[in-house]
């Protein structure tokens, strides 16, 4: 165990990856702020810039609220004896650098916008999402979901994936529009 930690401690120092703390909002204000930003952007799903993301605006917003859907409704279904905390260096990494590398992954199909969608499709899954992450507190602690390649998250890993995935699909979107405006 000690040969293995070390080297990833080692990677975590070069990396410039101290602990580093994210705001989780307390009750129902988890992920407000990020949610009220959802809301307004929604206006803008329409606009795309290639030289930064191949798909729209509204693919980010739609993507990002159908991941807060989906992660709420298994934790709600999950039972909480059967989660498991195991060591996973993908999750390490991006807790500690509280970030997403950019066109790295590839959204799972049950979080993939529809091929066409409009803004009211995407305003439909902010209010089931809004409501769905006012509750996330209530669950039980050990509640879970398994994420494709950072293991199995109990509900404060969940919430902490939720606020560091939010926050890289709203940076590409502020791209996004930051170039438009150019």
């Amino acid at each position: 165990m000690k040969k293995r930690v070390i080297p990833i401690l080692y990677v975590i120092v070069l990396m410039g990856c101290g602990p580093a703390q994210i705001d989780m909002g307390k009750d129902d204000d988890f992920l407000k702020e990020e949610l009220k930003e959802i809301l307004n952007l929604i206006p803008e799903h329409k606009k795309v810039d290639e030289e930064v993301s191949k798909v729209s605006v509204g693919w980010h917003l739609y993507h990002t609220l159908l991941t807060m859907n989906e992660i709420y409704d298994v934790m709600q279904s999950s039972r909480p004896e059967t989660y498991v905390q195991r060591f996973n260096l993908t999750r390490t990494l991006m807790f500690s650098s509280n970030q997403i590398p950019r066109g790295k992954a590839k959204s799972p199909q049950r979080v993939t916008p529809p091929a066409v969608f409009s803004s009211e499709d995407i305003k439909l899954q902010f209010y089931r999402a809004r409501t769905n992450m006012s509750f996330v507190d209530a669950m039980h602690e050990k509640a879970h979901f398994t994420h494709p390649s950072a293991g199995m998250l109990n509900r404060e890993d969940s919430k902490r994936f939720l606020k560091i995935h939010t926050e890289h699909h709203l940076k590409i979107i502020r791209d996004i529009l930051r170039q438009k405006n150019k």
